[in-house]
């Protein structure tokens, strides 16, 4: 697959899980050329991946060049005369449709003017970007902003017809259309709330569908609700965290981009503390906290704890900012005290009276209720099944900045709240990981399907002196070894200069070097496959003949028999299963 777009997330191997909402879209994009699919929008807090699924749906449907052309845009939260906006919208869209037309992947992130625009459609006959950009020229020197707002807006539905085609419409932080856009050139003054109306009637295109996404979820709540009414967007929830299994490999992916060592213990702590939040595992990851060892418990635990505690931690930072935006209109200890109440205990709704009583608040119902409406409206909490219910949102990250930044404040005014270590509760957390072997057993074992590289490289990494027997059968030298280095994708060029990558290089002191190909699929290996590894050691053994190579293979859908027996009688150690809690 190819990137035009580039994504947000960095490497694109860094995306991972999200299975389930890939495979739900993917039938929903399926069935826009029919045109039976209806506009949606992805409801989801900062930082849960909303931007890096679209883009990586844009690369996707480039890729595929089929019948759904994609336009991506992302609505920042900067002021933006309207004007300017309706420029941007179109070179955005304009661009990116020649880029997939032409099949010419720069240009997908690198928009055209207006005269390029229209300089191509001069070139190749396209009379509907020099109409388009013509209109929009005379009607910004008329002041005609409105007209040239409709041109921009509307060429997604008005292309699709002209190319007797389908696009996909992405709006990134939809809601800022109605927060940042202004009438006035100097964005002071005459800000229009009423840009979100635009798509009063497009987001019902059959054509050129929407997908919109928003950070805070109340707000765009609202104004889906306000200009687009109930029923023309679809809502879907995006749950932040990720499966554990999907977030442990996102663990051992960041770990492994950024070079950083981990050992698969600690992996696994840092995945059950991070809760599978990939976000939250990747300021773990790059945390600069002065003594960060990620090899340890202890380590984990500190890393995580600074990324929580420290001001001016990426974690905390990032948190930071959207709780202070969202706190602008409550920022009183009794609305903290109802937060971080609603937060520690959200498996329960709360009626206002229950409130009252449990916290022993000091203020009335009614004042009660304001602040719960205003947190609804906050996206800090969320209403339950009557008019006076409320319940705090399932976010364990949330709440440990939550707890981490309220706690204290709280307790002076309530002496008996108490603070709460969470050191120590992180440390309970691990000594509960480590109770549920079979668990761990079905992860990693699910996880060796997939990248059993990077566990088998963590292990040899973090056990150094073990027997290779330990991991495989079939082991024709099973003296100790004494790993002082383990590699992975390890590159080299064979005599004749063919290039060459072996999974796993593990060195000994002693002389010896493991090599392991590591199958991940589900069908079994062949001898053709094994073959062509032991083509491999032998190469990267010729290179070095003052090294005794013992390769081994694993496969994670097992060996055919064939394959079996000549591993058997070539000496290739086998194994199909990763044990790291026997």
């Amino acid at each position: 697959m190819k990137y035009p777009l580039p994504e947000s997330i960095g490497n694109p191997e860094l995306l991972v899980g999200r299975e389930k909402e890939f495979a739900g879209f993917n039938k929903w994009i399926g069935r826009i050329p029919k045109r039976l699919s209806k506009s949606r929008a992805i409801l989801a807090r900062r930082k849960s991946g909303k931007t890096a699924f679209l883009q990586r749906i844009f690369n996707r449907l480039w890729s595929e060049n089929g019948p759904v052309v994609p336009f991506y845009i992302n609505i920042a939260e900067k002021k933006i005369w309207l004007p300017d906006l309706a420029s941007k919208f179109y070179c955005a869209f304009a661009t990116q449709f020649i880029s997939f037309l032409e099949r010419d992947e720069k240009m997908a992130s690198w928009p055209l003017t207006l005269e390029q625009i229209k300089a191509y459609g001069v070139s190749k006959s396209v009379e509907y970007f020099v109409i388009d950009v013509d209109s929009m020229k005379t009607d910004k020197a008329d002041r005609s902003f409105d007209s040239m707002w409709q041109t921009a807006s509307t060429a997604p539905h008005r292309y699709a017809v002209a190319f007797d085609t389908s696009f996909l419409v992405m709006i990134d932080e939809f809601q800022n259309t109605g927060e940042y856009v202004y009438r006035d050139e100097s964005c002071q003054t005459a800000r229009d709330e009423s840009i979100p109306g635009t798509w009063h009637d497009l987001s019902e295109s059959k054509i050129a569908p929407m997908l919109v996404t928003g950070s805070y979820v109340g707000w765009l709540i609202n104004i889906i609700d306000t200009y687009l009414e109930a029923g023309r967007l679809k809502r879907f929830l995006m749950n932040p965290y990720l499966e554990p299994e999907a977030g442990l490999e996102s663990v051992y992916r960041y770990a492994e981009h950024y070079e950083e060592p981990i050992t698969n213990e600690s992996a696994l702590q840092i995945n059950r503390l991070c809760m599978s939040d990939p976000f939250f595992i990747s300021c773990v990851i790059q945390s600069e906290y002065p003594d960060k060892d990620l090899t340890t418990e202890d380590g984990v635990v500190n890393t995580v704890h600074h990324e929580i505690t420290d001001r001016l931690s990426e974690m905390s930072m990032t948190w930071g900012e959207y709780i202070e935006l969202s706190l602008k209109r409550i920022n009183t200890v009794n609305a903290k005290h109802i937060l971080l109440h609603l937060s520690k205990r959200a498996d329960r709704e709360w009626t206002i009276y229950e409130l009252k009583q449990e916290l022993g608040l000091d203020i009335d119902a009614g004042e009660i209720q304001r602040l719960l409406q205003n947190m609804v409206k906050a996206d800090l909490i969320r209403e339950g099944r009557s008019d006076i219910r409320y319940q705090g949102l399932t976010d364990g990250t949330l709440h440990l900045i939550l707890q981490n930044r309220f706690e204290e404040e709280i307790a002076t005014f309530q002496p008996d709240i108490g603070e709460t270590d969470l050191k120590q509760n992180f440390h309970e957390e691990i000594r509960r990981l480590k109770k549920e072997k079979k668990a761990l057993r079905g992860m990693v074992s699910h996880l060796s399907g997939m990248m059993a590289e990077y566990l088998l490289a963590n292990e040899f990494r973090s056990k150094k002196r073990f027997s290779l027997s330990r991991y495989f059968t079939n082991v024709a030298d099973d003296t100790e070894l004494n790993i002082t280095d383990a590699r992975m994708r390890v590159k080299f060029q064979r005599a004749d200069g063919k290039e060459m990558e072996i999974d796993v290089v593990a060195e000994s002191d002693c002389g010896r070097t493991v090599v392991v190909e590591a199958k991940n699929s589900k069908e079994p290996a062949g001898p053709a496959t094994v073959t062509d590894f032991l083509e491999k050691a032998g190469a990267y053994a010729a290179l070095r003949p003052e090294k005794q190579v013992l390769p081994a293979f694993f496969s994670y859908g097992g060996f055919t028999k064939e394959a079996q027996r000549y591993c058997e009688e070539n000496g290739v150690a086998m194994a199909t299963r990763i044990e790291l809690y026997k």
